[in-house]
């Protein structure tokens, strides 16, 4: 294959080198025949069965166009079979395309060549870091348009090496890079290499602040690593700041923003990134901005009247969020009708996700809310929640092959579910007979009072509902 090449330095040698390779005379046995108008044609033996394969129906030969065609297809179907040897000996002569006849396949061919070999060496279980870098550092220079996003693309694969001096030493380079006029895109990469380098500066300094809590309260040794913490608190806070202004995705930078200002009593600070980022209408919705939040207004023991307002919004996000059951109760323990009803109808959307299916906790909540509710009489809340649900609920939630099901492996929850069916679909539903008959046989009392209590407040029933 491919000359027998061997593939620990196949992609640390020499581009030129492969070039020769490629370019050499075909010998008489292996021909595929590659017209490239009066440019030299390719040696390209282990494509032979491929290539004739594929393209010599009705022609003997194939151009430069094709036959890269066909060899970027090969390499795509390898990618998706995890193939990454025979991929990588295919890529090897996909290198070709960097010297194509064609100035607009030219001009994307290194980026292309970059996204497959990154891949190829990130997975390819003989590949190290060693080669990854060096197959990242010929390309930068390659294609230096797109010199900065290889290296921010290298950083962070060093990064998830454990190598984070290298990482940051990476970014140092790639931000002091200039290669003509900044493009209005290349000032984008250099803002987010700066942001990441402001990360590991914030990360440098999280380290710092672990150790400087284990020195004494006094002397030069805290004074020295105090005024040290601080200097990269400073160098990330600057390249932070900035990066968040930006509409766009910046959990990790804002959280890391967030809880420095928060170490230094930069609590107004903290809030008004927090507000800017969750309330901010040219940033993309983002569920996370309103947790971030909620959290922290939270821990301020913000009143729960402002801690419900930031829940609104997630609720309308992500019904199925775990911090629902928090909202649930927040509105449930309010005094104010319209947040006691929102209270239903937040439990009742938790439990409309089957990931949520049988969250034991939600379950307690509804079963515990719902026979609040039918005390009190409000039983037009509980007619407006099921009205949309009782096409699909008592199927999703209620069968017969669910309680047989939750009674064998979770009796608590299944006592739960019986007693919310109960409730919202009468005696008859198939759901509570099952527990009910389950529990006269083991004698649970906590299912003779569900019971009598469903049997007491018989005011809703199937056909009411």
């Amino acid at each position: 294959m491919c000359g027998g090449y061997n593939y620990s330095s196949s992609f640390g040698v020499d581009m030129d080198s492969f070039s020769e390779e490629l370019m050499r005379p075909v010998e008489e046995d292996d021909q595929v025949e590659a017209s490239v108008g009066s440019g030299p044609e390719i040696y390209l033996p282990w494509l032979s069965q491929h290539v004739q394969s594929t393209v010599s129906r009705g022609c003997k030969g194939t151009n430069f166009a094709q036959t890269t065609s066909i060899c970027l297809n090969f390499i795509r179907e390898a990618l998706l079979k995890h193939q990454w040897q025979r991929a990588s000996e295919f890529l090897q002569c996909y290198l070709q395309t960097l010297e194509d006849f064609n100035s607009q396949k030219r001009q994307v061919a290194p980026e292309n060549i970059w996204k497959l070999g990154s891949e190829i060496l990130y997975h390819h279980p003989k590949s190290n870091i060693e080669t990854f870098s060096a197959f990242a550092d010929r390309m930068k220079n390659i294609g230096v348009q797109n010199y900065l996003k290889i290296s921010l693309q290298h950083a962070l694969y060093l990064l998830h090496k454990g190598m984070v001096e290298d990482a940051y030493r990476n970014l140092n380079q790639a931000e002091s890079w200039r290669y003509g006029e900044m493009s209005a895109s290349q000032e984008k990469l250099i803002k987010l290499i700066q942001a990441y380098r402001g990360l590991l500066d914030y990360y440098t300094w999280s380290k710092k602040r672990t150790e400087l809590s284990r020195f004494d309260t006094d002397g030069f040794a805290t004074n020295a690593a105090t005024q040290d913490m601080h200097s990269y608190f400073r160098q990330a806070s600057v390249n932070l700041h900035e990066i968040i202004k930006i509409p766009g995705i910046w959990d990790p930078f804002v959280k890391s923003y967030v809880e420095m200002l928060e170490f230094y009593g930069d609590q107004d600070g903290a809030r008004q990134v927090l507000n800017d980022y969750a309330y901010d209408n040219n940033f993309p919705s983002n569920p996370n901005a309103h947790i971030y939040l909620y959290k922290f207004l939270k821990k301020e023991k913000t009143p729960e009247d402002k801690l419900i307002n930031v829940l609104k919004i997630l609720h309308q996000i992500v019904p199925s969020h775990k911090i629902m059951l928090e909202f649930h109760t927040l509105l449930r323990k309010s005094e104010k009708k319209e947040h006691q009803k929102l209270g239903l109808e937040v439990i009742f959307a938790v439990l409309d996700f089957s990931g949520c299916t049988e969250n034991i906790t939600a379950w307690s909540y509804l079963a515990k809310y719902l026979k609040q509710i039918v005390k009190e009489k409000h039983i037009d809340w509980v007619q407006e929640a099921w009205s949309s649900r009782k096409d699909w609920w008592p199927t999703f939630h209620f069968s017969y092959y669910l309680a047989k099901k939750n009674w064998k492996e979770n009796k608590i929850l299944a006592v739960k579910k019986a007693f919310t069916s109960g409730i919202l679909l009468g005696k008859g539903c198939k759901y509570f007979m099952y527990v009910c008959k389950q529990g006269r046989k083991v004698q649970e009392k906590s299912i003779k009072t569900m019971k009598r209590f469903v049997m007491k407040h018989n005011t809703l029933n199937s056909e009411e509902l």
